[in-house]
């Protein structure tokens, strides 16, 4: 299944420390303040299509302009319903830091990795699992 998540780039990398403890507190409120960023991010562009739409929709007479108005809402509201998508997904990630289950693997349980979790703030599987999880899939059709 192609990529679906659009990324958030706007953070410093986490200053991994030699012999530092994984997802300890400090790389909690690093992830903490990524997803939150980025959930307010997907928000405020929530937000904008809403005014858009309101400001935007217009009776055309001319069936083309019409439908070209259609499509473009149409696409935006697909667009919006993604990122509805991606904020349950950042809201179930901030619950597992609060549950001290963020940063390792649903299926094997191994560490994720801070840098593949910077990447993808989301991830619930090692990239080992994901892989394996695209192979079948990919053999089955999916």
């Amino acid at each position: 299944m192609p990529n679906q998540d659009t990324q958030f780039t706007h953070f410093e990398p986490y200053p991994i420390k030699e012999g530092e403890e994984y997802m300890n507190d400090p790389q909690k409120d690093h992830f903490r303040a990524i997803l939150n960023s980025w959930k307010t991010e997907l928000m405020e562009e929530v937000d904008r299509t809403v005014n858009h739409l309101q400001e935007e929709a217009t009776n055309f007479a001319d069936p083309s302009d019409r439908a070209s108005q259609e499509e473009e809402f149409s696409l935006e509201l697909r667009t919006r319903d993604r990122e509805r998508k991606l904020i349950s997904k950042i809201s179930k990630a901030m619950e597992s830091i609060d549950e001290d289950d963020y940063g390792y693997c649903d299926a094997c349980g191994v560490e994720i990795g801070v840098r593949r979790l910077e990447a993808r703030p989301t991830a619930t599987l090692c990239i080992d699992c994901k892989t394996l999880a695209e192979i079948k899939e990919k053999q089955l059709g999916i």
